[in-house]
């Protein structure tokens, strides 16, 4: 996983700048939603949509290929409703992936789609500390959005993106299992262009 984002990060640095090669940067707000895992026990709990931020940044060459590194987290996320009896006393998913990103050459509209793979971090800290997590997992992304430009270095980005753990427990300890952890994210930012 050290080598992929290794190699990305290489691959960012080194690409050739051209007229039309362009950074972006997108901080974001959205909810996750329609999330699961193999824990059917457990799904009822993560029912509903959490608040997630964070944000990407993108590099789009000249042609359709670009590369981008996503950032997301949701804090509370492994708890119930405020309504129910709360377990748990902290809980977040964080998810940093990186991607390979299609999209229409340079213009004011821009469709794109995207998928790559990353960490998807899951921690849950309960009351009587019998179903502590901290686990990082390899996951993968795939979605696609639209980022629409009012001027030449400002505009709004929407996004919508499935995440799924594709790595199990390796323990048969009594714990929290979210094996192939699993949601979809939308988002909405405002796109930095540069």
């Amino acid at each position: 996983m050290k080598r992929l984002l290794v190699i990305t990060a290489l691959a960012l640095c080194l690409a050739p700048a051209t007229a039309s090669a362009e950074w972006i940067l997108t901080p974001f707000i959205g909810a996750s939603f329609a999330a699961g895992t193999d824990n059917p026990d457990f799904d009822t709990v993560i029912d509903g949509s959490k608040m997630t931020y964070g944000g990407t940044f993108t590099y789009l060459g000249g042609g359709i290929l670009g590369f981008e590194v996503d950032l997301g987290y949701s804090p509370e996320y492994f708890e119930g409703d405020d309504d129910d009896v709360d377990l748990v006393d902290s809980s977040n998913y964080t998810s940093l992936m990186a991607n390979v990103v299609l999209s229409t050459p340079r213009g004011a509209f821009r469709p794109y789609a995207t998928a790559g793979v990353g960490i998807l971090k899951t921690f849950v800290d309960d009351v009587d500390d019998v179903y502590d997590v901290d686990r990082n997992a390899l996951g993968f992304n795939l979605g696609g959005g639209v980022m629409g430009f009012f001027t030449d270095r400002v505009g709004i980005r929407g996004d919508l993106r499935y995440f799924r753990q594709m790595t199990e427990a390796d323990d048969d300890n009594l714990d929290f299992d979210v094996t192939a952890f699993r949601f979809w994210r939308g988002t909405v930012g405002v796109s930095f262009r540069f």
